[in-house]
């Protein structure tokens, strides 16, 4: 399998992360790309290619564009406010608010914000370009006939809707290459969303669509971020009414309920018949993940791969989240060699 990776994904490198009420280092780092890598060149799961740069549309094609002006300028005007440290929204138009971009920088920063974990730095903007541009390469993998390619991407991107950012995503690099692919010969789409935490940006972006089926298996929002979005009812609106899947799931949720759901999720794929599949991959399924409740065990990740792979479909693979660090590389590498394995069969 082919893997799209720059090392300027480094340019992503935040230092501030409110987490359990302090300021500590973020658990989206630098080493979660570096790890998976070297576990990739380990076992020789494939070539290793740098991306192709896209430009501005394939994003605009998904998400606002005085959103995206907004992420291009936040540092700039940060700085120009007199602001020293990491740029952290802490104010949102909640309920009852009125809903206008303020003038200044840290009412525009909440206004395009839905958490306050995630920092925006100098190199951030960059940092989510690159990532836009791993997927979209990878996908153009697909497209010249590839069975499967995967994305290494940071930042990652499923928490990104058309026009908020949060939970360390910015630019939602699935939904782009879902997207991107839609525009360039696929009739249809389905984007599978097995990261530990809702895909609320995907969802965001894609709700209303018939053409693009969305599926995410994760922790029950009643008890999980990004808690506002992913319960099962939430099934698409318009003519995208049914091409919205959630799949919520308790605390402690072990393989074998989770496996019995992603069997579920790929019979809806099945009946929608899509020319490719995305595949939004987060490993914080992982038992030992620090900010995950469920409880899959390393070699579950392996039959996972496989399992996907009983679909024969071309595959895009698109690195979301994973935070227990040591564990990212085997986890992430276990899923796609065991899809490899199991296109073999």
């Amino acid at each position: 399998m082919i893997t799209i990776y720059s090392a300027r994904h480094r340019l992503r490198d935040a230092k501030t992360e409110l987490h359990e009420g302090r300021l500590v280092a973020p658990l989206e780092s630098p080493r979660r790309a570096e790890l998976i890598l070297e576990r990739i060149r380990e076992v020789g799961l494939g070539p290793v290619e740098s991306p192709e740069a896209f430009g501005l549309d394939p994003v605009l094609a998904v998400h606002d564009n005085d959103y995206l002006r907004f992420l291009e300028t936040c540092w700039l005007d940060w700085v120009a406010a007199g602001k020293t440290g990491e740029a952290v929204p802490v104010v949102f138009p909640v309920r009852r608010m009125v809903q206008t971009v303020p003038r200044d920088i840290e009412g525009r920063l909440g206004f395009f914000a839905f958490a306050a974990e995630t920092a925006i730095t100098e190199t951030t903007f960059e940092a989510a370009l690159i990532a836009k541009d791993v997927a979209l390469s990878a996908a153009n993998r697909i497209l010249a006939g590839a069975p499967a390619a995967f994305a290494l991407c940071r930042p990652p991107g499923h928490h990104a809707a058309r026009d908020l950012f949060g939970g360390y995503c910015f630019l939602n690099n699935a939904a782009i290459a879902a997207q991107w692919m839609r525009d360039h010969g696929a009739q249809r789409v389905a984007v599978l969303d097995v990261d530990f935490h809702h895909g609320n940006g995907t969802q965001d972006i894609f709700e209303m669509r018939p053409d693009i089926l969305f599926l995410s298996i994760h922790g029950d929002p009643m008890d999980a971020f990004p808690h506002f979005s992913g319960h099962a009812a939430e099934s698409g609106s318009g003519q995208g009414h049914g091409y919205t899947r959630n799949y919520p799931l308790p605390p402690g949720t072990g393989f074998p309920l989770w496996h019995e759901v992603l069997l579920e999720a790929l019979g809806a794929i099945e009946d929608f018949r899509p020319d490719t599949l995305v595949v939004s991959l987060g490993v914080d399924t992982y038992e030992h993940d620090p900010i995950s409740f469920f409880r899959l065990k390393g070699a579950d990740f392996i039959s996972c791969g496989k399992t996907l792979a009983k679909l024969r479909l071309p595959t895009l693979f698109v690195l979301e989240g994973g935070y227990a660090v040591e564990a990212i590389g085997v986890n992430t590498v276990n899923v796609l060699a065991g899809f490899e394995d199991g296109r073999a069969v």
